[in-house]
């Protein structure tokens, strides 16, 4: 997993490890963050607390060739292989044209896309020889109606450039049995960054736990990979599909507005019977 030091990759890392995998998680927070907790190394004590499987933390910055080809060896040589990659890393700025520096729009393009496309390729020989393989990349259905682009394009095209990676890759990697979808929150999800660099606590409110895309990417897991690829999965229609229909296990206690995340098509609101305010864009 590329990130995965908080948030919803660790969600994701923990509820895995829970059910006995192996977990890599290469992310480049190697020391605390003045505002975000945790470190790659937290991170895996946490993961390797959760259950049976065991966590590997890497320092690694995904933008780097040679430390994401270092990464992969590491993983193979301490699991003997790959099943899974989850392309979680990802840089955002809600800015628009304007305000966007290019350092800034270089930098989200770099990790969003260009990583994503990276940790994929890297890992692709690995996948091959997997039974299972799935590349999972945490990025939105894609929706081009211009409500997404036109307050902050440059964060939409690198978050886009994840899902094209998605459509591209699905039928590309088809015949080598190796599934790539994409999964995104109908809701906002509740995550240090969104506390501390979107929103506060008081939005936070108004977020899922991360748990709920934990559970939703392992369900995708179980799935065929040569029958489930090309899909752009939202985390509720995703239980549903598995028999939930409970979710105020992912709201907080006192919880009874839910926020609508970014990128979601007005369609999939229209057929969800969750009921959510529509505040970010």
């Amino acid at each position: 997993m590329s990130g995965g030091s908080r948030g919803i990759g660790l969600a994701i890392a923990k509820a895995a490890a829970a059910q006995g995998a192996n977990v890599a998680i290469a992310a480049k927070t190697a020391e605390p963050h003045p505002k975000l907790p945790g470190t790659v190394f937290t991170a895996a004590d946490e993961i390797t607390a959760a259950g049976a499987g065991k966590a590997l933390g890497l320092v690694c910055d995904i933008r780097e060739e040679a430390q994401v080809e270092e990464a992969i060896a590491r993983t193979v040589e301490a699991f003997g292989g790959i099943d899974i990659c989850i392309n979680n890393a990802s840089a955002i700025s809600l800015t628009d044209t304007a305000t966007t520096s290019m350092k800034r729009y270089d930098l989200m393009n770099e990790v969003n896309t260009r990583g994503t496309y990276l940790v994929s390729k890297a890992a692709l020989p690995h996948l091959e020889a997997s039974a299972e393989a799935h590349i999972l990349n945490l990025s939105p259905p894609l929706d081009l109606s211009p409500k997404w682009f036109k307050n902050h394009v440059a964060y939409t095209i690198a978050k886009y450039g994840m899902s094209l990676c998605v459509l591209g890759m699905a039928e590309e990697f088809r015949d080598r049995r190796i599934a790539v979808n994409a999964l995104w929150p109908l809701t906002a999800i509740d995550t240090a960054a969104l506390r501390n660099v979107i929103g506060d606590d008081k939005m936070a409110l108004m977020c899922r736990k991360p748990d709920i895309m934990a559970d939703a990417a392992l369900a995708i897991f179980k799935r065929d990979p040569v029958s489930c690829t090309g899909h752009f999965f939202i985390d509720e229609e995703v239980l549903r599909e598995e028999g939930v229909s409970d979710f105020s296990i992912y709201q907080h206690a006192g919880s009874t507005t839910l926020m609508a995340d970014f990128f979601v098509p007005d369609e999939v609101f229209e057929r969800s019977p969750t009921r959510v305010v529509h505040g970010m864009a």
